[in-house]
């Protein structure tokens, strides 16, 4: 178990990038509270020992994404609608983010885990594979895909405007 200035000083440093984990993941702003507290109750009671802080935060980025993929398979969920997060989450937003972000949203899941931790959190595609258990050149496939699909969709929106 670890003292309560560890797990605070982990809130502080890694809090948003759960927070922004999540809400690509879940899309809800109540689901997404609800993992960041099952994250860090699961830090905050593991003695997991972390050789660096790149081992701690990989350690907190998978657990985040399990922790999502288990409530997105929970029977509930599959029987219920989402709150949109464009109009509720992110009402700030200029039009071309806003499109990008629906794009990025709209990505099948085994993409979007790859898709935020290269571009919104700067992992190299062997980091990337090392957090995810994934071979680097896996990664780079999904990354490619990814931009193909992007592309794709947002390409498209634009020649319907």
């Amino acid at each position: 178990m670890r003292s309560e200035e560890e797990t605070c000083r982990a809130i502080k440093q890694y809090g948003d990038m759960v927070r922004r984990i999540c809400l690509v993941h879940l899309k809800n702003h109540a689901d997404t509270e609800d993992i960041f507290q099952t994250v860090f109750l699961k830090y905050a009671l593991s003695s997991v020992s972390f050789e660096t802080q790149e081992h701690e935060k990989a350690w907190i980025l998978r657990v985040t994404a399990n922790a999502c993929k288990d409530l997105l398979k929970n029977v509930f969920r599959s029987r219920t609608v989402p709150l949109d997060l464009l109009t509720e989450q992110a009402p700030e937003l200029p039009e071309e983010s806003r499109e990008v972000l629906e794009a990025v949203l709209s990505l099948p899941p085994r993409y979007k885990d790859a898709v935020y931790l290269h571009y919104y959190e700067g992992y190299s595609a062997a980091e990337i594979g090392t957090i995810l258990h994934k071979n680097t050149n896996t990664v780079y496939t999904l990354l490619n895909r990814a931009r193909k699909l992007l592309k794709k969709e947002l390409e498209g929106g634009t020649e319907h405007a």
